[in-house]
């Protein structure tokens, strides 16, 4: 039996390599995290009656997690096998930087709340990245619709001609799920806006520490209050998170559905970009929707995260199990998908091109039946009488323009009636809180680790 000595014991080698599973991989994405979080920790101890850690201390440790955070953007700062983690690797750092002062560092705190709190300050920033782009391509689809409002679109139930409708009511369709999905993101966002620092193991520490000020340093709302539960909403923090998320793919995989129809020949009411788009290794002329499709694939795949997440949990007893260091890959792949999607899409909206005559082309005498029925009762015509008289007279509606059709459509929210200020006021407040929540990390982060 091979055996490994790390900070928190010597350990056989297989077992080491078994617990620490892929987390030397993925906690490269937790480094400056942990330092920020580090260093808030270690403010508060230098604050505590009496001091764990002196004010000079202090400043020699934020200028250590600096010199990391530094080496972290250069790609150079490596988390070991035996580290298990970015957490002891850090811990390991420090120790050899400063001694006896590195081994103080992790005084009143346990990995339960350090990786808790690394996790919600990373969540934080996937946060608002998402939102940021979530929002961007609602823009894009609020351009792209305002643009083609007047453009008339064959609207379509059970995928059969239905009534007239309009490119810019598609677009803003859809736009208008984003800007909802952005509410749910903010929600998330608000409900992971809540500090776990200082509960340790789960069940607090005997010596007087200051919650309150920690969670402040770190630009959170508030502490999570209940020490235990503060452990036990890892997992499901995630959880909500990747369900906001899937909410996002959903919209995309549905707008990327509609596209790959509305793009087939036999429809050729849109065109995509050359550049966008790949081509078949044998078939010259392809020109393949590979994007969307792959889009449309990876909804899946960020609800499977959501759910595997939610599967790790369901069953957990109260307290730290083990079982939640493999939930951190299914959050990462599923923030990270979700994102990528998110960004690829924001340009194939803007270089989508209408194809105006196809559109109208699409149009049959019957698309104009229940348009027909309804004028027939503005006109005193009981709605079944008017029904019946329509469906059996379809072919005196050959004579009529799309164009036209959908110019009657004036009330709240229909072709004609979409309130373009309102949704680019709703773009705005959703911009205004990203813009507003990075000032604010920008500022603390700043604040904690400045000189003075």
């Amino acid at each position: 039996m091979k055996t490994q000595k790390t900070t928190v014991g010597t350990i056989d080698e297989e077992v080491l390599a078994f617990t620490a599973g892929r987390d030397v991989e993925l906690d490269v994405n937790l480094i400056q995290a942990d330092c920020i979080g580090t260093a808030a920790h270690v403010t508060m101890l230098s604050r505590m009656k009496p001091a764990i850690i002196t004010a000079d201390e202090r400043k020699q440790v934020i200028g250590e997690l600096k010199k990391i955070i530094e080496l972290a953007d250069e790609g150079k700062f490596k988390i070991r096998l035996a580290d298990q983690d970015v957490h002891l690797a850090v811990e390991r750092t420090l120790t050899e930087k400063l001694g006896d002062l590195g081994k103080k560092i992790h005084t009143c705190r346990s990995r339960n709340d350090q990786v808790a709190v690394d996790l919600r300050l990373f969540a934080r920033e996937e946060l608002l990245g998402a939102i940021e782009e979530a929002v961007a391509l609602a823009a894009a689809l609020l351009k792209f619709g305002r643009k083609h409002q007047k453009v008339p679109m064959v609207g379509r139930t059970h995928m059969q001609p239905g009534m007239p409708s309009s490119v810019g009511l598609w677009a803003s369709a859809h736009a208008e799920s984003l800007l909802d999905d952005c509410v749910l993101l903010v929600n998330a966002y608000e409900l992971n806006d809540q500090c776990p620092l200082g509960s340790a193991a789960s069940y607090g520490v005997p010596l007087e520490i200051n919650r309150e000020l920690t969670s402040d340093l770190l630009g959170f709302r508030c502490p999570v209050h209940n020490v235990l539960y503060a452990n036990n909403s890892r997992g499901k923090n995630e959880s909500i998170i990747l369900s906001a998320m899937s909410q996002v793919m959903l919209t995309l995989s549905r707008m990327a559905q509609d596209l790959m129809l509305f793009t087939m020949p036999e429809f050729g009411y849109f065109t995509l970009p050359d550049e966008l788009t790949t081509g078949s290794s044998i078939m010259p002329q392809k020109k393949n929707p590979d994007v969307i499709e792959l889009v449309r694939a990876r909804a899946s795949k960020v609800k499977a995260c959501e759910l595997a997440v939610y599967d790790l949990i369901k069953g957990s007893p109260t307290g730290y199990n083990r079982d939640l260091q493999d939930a951190k890959e299914f959050f990462m792949d599923g923030v990270a998908t979700t994102r990528a999607c998110l960004r690829v899409l924001s340009p194939f909206i803007e270089a989508v091109e209408v194809n105006k005559q196809a559109l109208i082309d699409g149009f049959r005498p019957d698309v104009f039946a229940t348009d027909r029925a309804l004028e027939l009762v503005g006109e005193g015509m009981p709605f079944r009488d008017a029904y019946h008289y329509v469906k059996e007279n379809i072919g005196e509606l050959e004579s009529i323009d799309p164009r036209k059709a959908i110019e009657q459509k004036t009330h709240l929210g229909a072709p004609m009636g979409i309130d373009w200020a309102l949704f680019k006021e709703r773009v705005a407040a959703v911009n205004a809180i990203v813009r507003e929540q990075r000032k604010m990390i920008d500022r603390t982060v700043n604040k904690l680790f400045a000189e003075k």
